[in-house]
Formats: structure tokens, sequence, C-alpha cells
């Protein structure tokens, strides 16, 4: 009798079976989560790391969303709520963009989803067909082009610097839209360089799309946490746009897995129609607590924590310019700096991976490489992280500085 071993070659019929779809392939690691690994090793090693890698609040959910959890659980409003979201909750959020942004928006056309990542889905799903190409600036967050392959489609990565921002101009549009090329997507303000479109960017890219019969999905789910000028919704320069939105970073809910979409009208019945088969609908618990983020007195919450947020981009980018890293544009929005190391005097800054290993070794500061971001001089580049206690970016310069010392 032959006895099969889990240490052997996988070579029979039921393996086979379960071998991943090649479109699984296409798809890479998230690598920011590789540093969260090591990170954590060490942490549970005995060493004091401090984290300025995952894109995360160090701040939870406000004590009056909290209670208002609570109710929802102790009232036994946990069962399934319509696909499109809880209808006060829509309605809610279309409040929000009334008071806060001066934007009229049909409650009908908003789409709670369970996070910001199931709204890109959603979108994903009803616009990109098998081959369809869909722009998008580099570097950008990793998974916006994960979605599109998912679906079938191609992610084309456009480089796009300082001279633009970080963000996808029109110019580059008329270079890069070929045959094949079905939209855009964009965030603004972007991870990982926290800076935003400015409004004569984002109008001049969308007419350039809409003349070509595009879509256009634009990420927002920074847009609350905005430091300079008071930001505009791509929604404010039309009703064609997608946006997508999240209750995980200005309202601090990461866990709880809340966002929401804002489509044309035309597109609701595809996105209604995905939402019910793929999932049913977002975390009921969830939406009821984040009702009680439109309270004047969470807002009051979040608007301390968001001037909290910009303290400490104030201390930071300078901080690292001082240190020898290139911060070229000042980032006015998320709480991320990418810095170019490639001026550094350290005999790793020509690779950023290793660079930051050593970061976290030497230094016991997690940062994150340039490759999770695209292929536009990634390994020149470095992501921090803001979202942690000020007391802690200080104490994460100061070990820096010692190692670039070579201290």
């Amino acid at each position: 009798m032959q006895h099969s071993s889990l240490s052997g070659p996988v070579d029979n019929p039921a393996a086979r079976a379960l071998r991943a779809a090649g479109r699984v392939e296409a798809i890479e690691p998230f690598r920011v989560m590789e540093m969260v690994k090591a990170a954590a090793a060490m942490t549970r090693a005995g060493h004091d790391v401090i984290s300025m890698s995952v894109g995360e609040p160090d701040f939870t959910a406000p004590d009056v969303v909290a209670a208002a959890a609570m109710r929802a659980i102790q009232s036994g409003s946990t069962q399934y709520t319509e696909s499109l979201g809880l209808p006060a909750l829509r309605e809610a959020i279309a409040g929000w963009y009334a008071g806060a942004w001066g934007l009229d928006i049909d409650p009908r056309r908003i789409v709670v989803t369970a996070g910001a990542s199931a709204g890109l889905l959603l979108a994903c799903a009803a616009l990109v067909s098998e081959g369809d190409e869909v722009l998008m600036p580099d570097p950008c967050y990793p998974c916006n082009r994960h979605f599109v392959t998912s679906f079938g489609g191609k992610p084309v990565l456009v480089p796009s610097g300082a001279d633009t921002r970080y963000q996808l101009s029109a110019d580059q549009l008329d270079a890069a839209w070929g045959e094949r090329t079905r939209g855009v997507i964009v965030a603004s303000p972007s991870n990982p360089t926290g800076t935003s479109m400015t409004v004569e960017q984002a109008r001049s890219l969308l007419d350039g799309v809409r003349a070509r019969g595009g879509f256009v999905i634009v990420d927002e789910i920074y847009q609350g946490l905005s430091y300079g000028e008071k930001p505009v919704s791509a929604l404010s320069i039309g009703d064609d746009v997608i946006t997508v939105n999240s209750f995980s970073k200005y309202f601090s809910m990461t866990g709880w897995r809340l966002g929401w979409l804002v489509v044309p009208e035309a597109l609701l019945p595809a996105v209604e129609k995905l939402a019910q088969n793929l999932f049913i609908c977002a975390p009921t618990i969830a939406q009821h607590a984040a009702l009680a983020c439109f309270t004047q007195e969470a807002i009051g919450i979040y608007e301390e924590r968001r001037l909290e947020f910009r303290r400490r981009r104030d201390f930071l980018v300078p901080a690292l310019r001082d240190l020898g890293f290139a911060v070229p544009v000042l980032p006015d929005g998320a709480f991320y700096v990418y810095a170019d190391i490639g001026g550094l005097a350290h005999p790793l800054a020509g690779d950023s991976t290793a660079f930051g290993m050593a970061v976290l070794k030497e230094a016991q500061v997690a940062i994150v490489p340039g490759d999770d971001f695209g292929f536009a001089a990634p390994k020149r580049h470095v992501r921090f992280s803001y979202a942690t206690r000020y007391e802690r970016i200080e104490q994460a310069v100061e070990r820096l500085a010692r190692l670039l010392a070579g201290r």
C-alpha cells in the first residue's frame, strides 16, 4: 500500500484539482505584511519596536460609536440589512456630504460596503471586463491593481513623480490611453504619498477620461484627513464619477470593516446585484455603530484627531529632511510620508528592502519599502506612517539619526 507524505512532491489528481487559478499568480503578496510579521516577532522577543509601517490609525472608535454598537447588540439589531445598506446610514452619509463638503448627494446613490476594499471590488466587478486596461499612477496602493487583475483586467501603472504631486495627470492620460483602456483608478489623498489632486488636476483628468468614454474611480478614503486647503471631492466635478470612501481612516473603525461607494444612478442596478450575490450586506452591527459617527460629539473628536495627525506630519517631514531623506512634495493628507532614500549616507541607500530591514533590526523602527507601491524607482523609496503617538515618532527620529550617523 502506498502512503502519501505531506513533505513529498504533490502529484496526484486531488492536488492538481486544488491548484490555484491562474489569475492568482498575477497577484503579488502584500509585502508590508512581511515587515509587520518581522516587527511582531521582534516585539515578542522583547525588543521595543516603533511601528511606522501599517496604515491604521492608533486611535480607535470613540466611546459614542462603541456605545451605539452595544445598543444594536442588546436590542437584537443584528440581522441582515438591505444589500445597499441601512437606509438611515445612507441618509447620514449624504448628510455628511452636505454639511462637510457642500454636496447634494442622493442617498440612493450611496452603497454601504464591507470596507473600502469591498467597494473597490464591487466597482471593478461592475466595470472591468476580461482584457480591459485600467490606468493608475505609480506609486499607488498595491491592492488597487490587484482588484483589476482579479476580474481579468490589466492594470497599467503610469510613473507619476513630484512634478504632478505623484498623481496621474491629463498629459499622462493622453500618452498612456490605448485601444484596450477602459478607465482610471486614482486616489486623493494618496497612499503611499499623502498627496492630493488639485481641483484643476482632477477636472482635467476627468474631462480627458469622459472624452474617451471611460470610467473614473476615485479613492477618497483619506479625504477626511486633509491638512491644507479644504479638499474637493471628485463628486463636485460630476455625477458620473465613482468614489470610494471608508469608516476606517478618519472615523477610526478599521476592524469594523465598513465603507461606501457613491455611484452614478445608471450603475446602481449592477452594483446592487453584485452586492447581493457577493456580500449579502455589510456588517450590520458596524452599520448601526456608524450612525453615531455623524453626531456632533463624534465629529468633534475626529477633528481633534485630524489636527493631531497634522501636528505629527509637521514634525516628521522636516525631521526626515534634516536626516537626508528627500520629501519633494509636502503630504497634504492621509498619514504617510513617501521618502527618497537615494541621497542618504548609508551603504544600503540604493535598496529600500535591505534598508528597511536594517532600520528594523538596528534601529528597531518598522517602515515600508517602496516595492509594494509600483515600479517607478521603488528601491529608492520608503513609506513612513505617522499613525502612531507623537512621542514615539520623536523616538523613531532619534533612532534613525543614530543609525545614519553610524552610532
